[in-house]
Parts: structure tokens; C-alpha cells; sequence
């Protein structure tokens, strides 16, 4: 079996259109997986990392994204351009598999920005889904009702603080998969 780093991304965006809305922050929790002698997954995290970035159409955004995301303009002071985040990211995530929760939403605007800013995409064409991995491990429990980060976190017992925050989410899906993969 040939093993991958797994790059967990959580994306804040201005709202939920790639095409018309933008990214905001990204966080990003890389971890190696190894096998154990039973032959389980195991994974040992290597890495955290966020980052904040400048919006620059605000006016196109929706005033209740920025509301779930937190959005502020004392918060972004710092926040970086585009390309530069992207740049990092591409850099950090070279070969790894992305896992996401509800992985087409952030992969979309993902893909839009590097497509945009003409920046390379280094991650494996592979990507895992949390929701997918919760309904094939969980369906029919009738503890679970939802499959959504929040459901998922209050079944499994994973704490997830600043909910809506991406490295928080990304820590969380992280923490998700880890207890998904016990099962």
C-alpha cells in the first residue's frame, strides 16, 4: 500500500459561489499516516498553518458568509494577497491528498484561485471526503441524524472551539477522520 501525506484544508469564503465570491482564509493541518502493527491507519500530525486573505471584492459578498466566517477588517489587517497564501499552500501540500469536509466546496474555490493567480496546484488528484466516510461508517445509527462538521463533532466527542474558522475546521475534520478511521 503506498502512503500519502493528507493535507486536511478548511476554507472561509465571502459566500458559497466560487464564481462570484472569493477566499478568505485557509487552514491547513498536514499529517503522515503509517500503519500499525494491526495493521490500522495511524496518523501523526506534522504541521498547522493559516493564513488570511485580502478580499478584494467585498462588495460582492454576502453579508451573512462574512457573519459565519468571521470576517473583520481589524482581524485582516495583516491578511495576505492571494497569490501569496496560494504560493505557500502549493508549497506545503506538494503530494499530498486533500481531505475535506464537504471537500468539493473548498477544492471549487481552491481550484478557482490557483486557475486565477496562474499558480500550481501541487496536491495528488486524490481527495477524501468526511461526509462520504461518516455515511458509508455511520448510516443507519440512530444517534446520527446529520453528517455535517457540527453533527459529527457533538457524535464522535471532537471539540470544535471556533467553529467556522478555518484552521479550527481543518483541526477538526483532522480530528473527525482520526476517530472515523477507528471505527
Amino acid at each position: 500500500m503506498r502512503i500519502h501525506k493528507l493535507a486536511f484544508i478548511d476554507t472561509e469564503t465571502t459566500g458559497l459561489e466560487p464564481e462570484k465570491h472569493e477566499l478568505i482564509e485557509i487552514g491547513l493541518i498536514l499529517a503522515e499516516q503509517s500503519l500499525s502493527p494491526e495493521k490500522k491507519i495511524v496518523l501523526n500530525m506534522t504541521e498547522e498553518w493559516e493564513v488570511k486573505i485580502k478580499p478584494l471584492h467585498l462588495e460582492s459578498a454576502d453579508p451573512e458568509s462574512l457573519i459565519i466566517s468571521h470576517y473583520n477588517e481589524s482581524d485582516w489587517a495583516n491578511a495576505v494577497d492571494l497569490p501569496e497564501a496560494l504560493l505557500e499552500l502549493s508549497k506545503k501540500t506538494e503530494g499530498a491528498i486533500m481531505v475535506g469536509h464537504n471537500v468539493a466546496f473548498d477544492f471549487a474555490f481552491l481550484q478557482k484561485a490557483f486557475v486565477e493567480t496562474k499558480v500550481e496546484n501541487k496536491m495528488h488528484y486524490h481527495k477524501l471526503d468526511t461526509i462520504s466516510i461518516a455515511f458509508a461508517k455511520l448510516y443507519g445509527q440512530e444517534e446520527v441524524e446529520k453528517f455535517s462538521l457540527r453533527a459529527l463533532c457533538e457524535y464522535l466527542g471532537v471539540e470544535n472551539k471556533n467553529a467556522h474558522t478555518a484552521l479550527s475546521d481543518a483541526r477538526a475534520t483532522f480530528l473527525v477522520f482520526e476517530k472515523l478511521m477507528a471505527l
